[in-house]
């Protein structure tokens, strides 16, 4: 059978439907080309996840989604906080306990090597033309000391530029301080008078350059003890503030939940709110804890340690200026020309010592730590006596016996120094396992609190999910 040319119209008449006839003046409508299932087209996936978001919130079921999704978002991101503040403050107090005090305590222990070979230079140089023995073995045992420091030094500074600027200064000033020294001594054997005139050069070169490269060193490495300390004791507000809102949130999500469903517990939200609060507990004892130990040991183990090497400097410098006033027999003196210059500065080295252990004292926390600074005191006070009667000796011109009451064989000024020193190493080593021990404590506080945050945050999280989901299936 066949049709005319609008064979649809007729088609459609022969099946027995007519299509809708089309009204003047309209265009009829085109199929439409877009994809099933696609977005509507002059839309972008944002405006169609916007949208699909709005639909969301309109239902209980969208909106117990999306509060499950922002609770464990926030539990998680607490416990990841806790840990990265956590580890960056126990990376901290590592520091202070295997890096920054070790190095402040070598750099005290290189300036006073430095001071007692130098004391002990002079002191076998007034022992005669042929030096002791032990004279020398303690000179080149101070020597070695303190080159092995400074190469340790150098190896561990971590690239401190002050550090090492001073370190270059000590090795190239050392060779030449001890290069001098042997000139004194070839001298002093050979009865030449140029004996003394070297050995007071070699001191200038200690005075003027080695020491107070050392004593930068040291504050050097201090200040950066304080900096690792103080990084340490810094409060992790961060975690404390998120921990507060991951909370604060969790209890208005179970208060929204029993309003809804007259239900006081949800075992998932439960668990997820205890897991935050193990989580802040154990941050702010932790934390509280590791200040303490830190205060601990800045107080009673790092400001004590500063005064007893700032005592055991001056009582080197003290003696190492007391020898040389018999030296240079008043050949040397002071800036305004009235006094012999190195009996001044004993006298100063004196006082120094004296304030430093009154001051160290204060600090002491317990008998241990007070016995050696009370010995050294009393020591100290029985050097200045026996100081004074070899100065008698000398302005009376007996030169021999002012000699031999400072470095003689028995009541010596020699002695008593000898004895400041041992009491002061005593004090030092025990306020040194003061320090370490509160340091390792602050540390150890810290120690587990990483891993655990990072634990319990996803067990929170989960617990979380699992007591929203529960709300879900209630609606399926």
């Amino acid at each position: 059978m066949t049709y005319p040319p609008n064979a649809p119209a007729a088609q459609a008449t022969a099946q027995g439907t007519a299509p809708a006839p089309a009204r003047p003046g309209t265009v009829p409508a085109q199929p439409s080309t877009a994809p099933a299932g696609g977005p509507p087209a002059g839309r972008g996936a944002w405006a169609v996840g916007r949208e699909r978001l709005r639909e969301a919130t309109t239902t209980e079921p969208g909106r117990l989604q999306i509060l499950g999704a922002v609770l464990a978002l926030l539990v998680v991101a607490f416990g990841a906080v806790t840990a990265l503040e956590v580890t960056d403050r126990g990376s901290a107090a590592d520091d202070v306990v295997s890096r920054s005090q070790p190095l402040s305590a070598d750099a005290a222990a290189v300036y006073r090597s430095l001071a007692d070979a130098d004391t002990t230079a002079a002191s076998g140089f007034l022992a005669g033309t042929l030096e002791p023995a032990d004279s020398r073995e303690r000179y080149a045992a101070d020597i070695a000391t303190a080159a092995r420091l400074l190469v340790k030094a150098a190896a561990n500074t971590g690239g401190s530029s002050e550090s090492a600027r001073e370190i270059t200064t000590l090795n190239e000033q050392l060779p030449r301080y001890t290069g001098l020294i042997e000139r004194a001594r070839a001298a002093n054997r050979q009865g030449l008078p140029l004996g003394g005139a070297y050995l007071r050069y070699a001191n200038q070169t200690m005075t003027g350059e080695l020491l107070p490269a050392a004593e930068r060193l040291y504050a050097a490495e201090t200040r950066r003890l304080h900096e690792d300390d103080d990084a340490a004791r810094t409060w992790p507000f961060l975690s404390l503030g998120l921990g507060l809102l991951t909370l604060a949130v969790l209890a208005w999500a179970q208060r929204r939940n029993y309003a809804r469903t007259h239900r006081v517990f949800n075992q998932g939200l439960l668990a997820a709110t205890a897991a935050s609060l193990v989580v802040l507990v154990w941050l702010l004892a932790a934390h509280t804890v590791a200040r303490t130990e830190l205060n601990n040991a800045r107080a009673h183990g790092q400001e004590s340690l500063q005064l007893l090497n700032q005592a055991r400097i001056s009582s080197l410098t003290a003696r190492a200026n007391e020898n040389l006033a018999v030296v240079s027999r008043g050949s040397v003196l002071t800036a305004d020309g009235k006094n012999d210059k190195y009996e001044a500065d004993y006298k100063a080295g004196m006082t120094a010592l004296t304030t430093a252990l009154a001051s160290a004292r204060e600090l002491a926390d317990d008998d241990a730590g007070r016995g050696p600074v009370d010995e050294a005191a009393s020591r100290t006070g029985e050097w200045q006596e026996r100081h004074k009667a070899a100065r008698a000796e000398d302005e009376a011109g007996n030169y021999e016996g002012a000699l031999s009451r400072i470095v003689g064989a028995k009541e010596t000024t020699g002695q008593s120094f000898d004895q400041v020193d041992a009491a002061l190493e005593r004090a030092l080593a025990h306020e040194q396992a003061e320090f370490t021990r509160s340091a390792a404590d602050a540390r150890d506080a810290l120690a587990a609190l990483p891993l655990g945050a990072a634990a319990l945050g996803i067990l929170g999280a989960a617990g979380a999910v699992l007591g929203i989901n529960r709300r879900l299936s209630e609606y399926r």
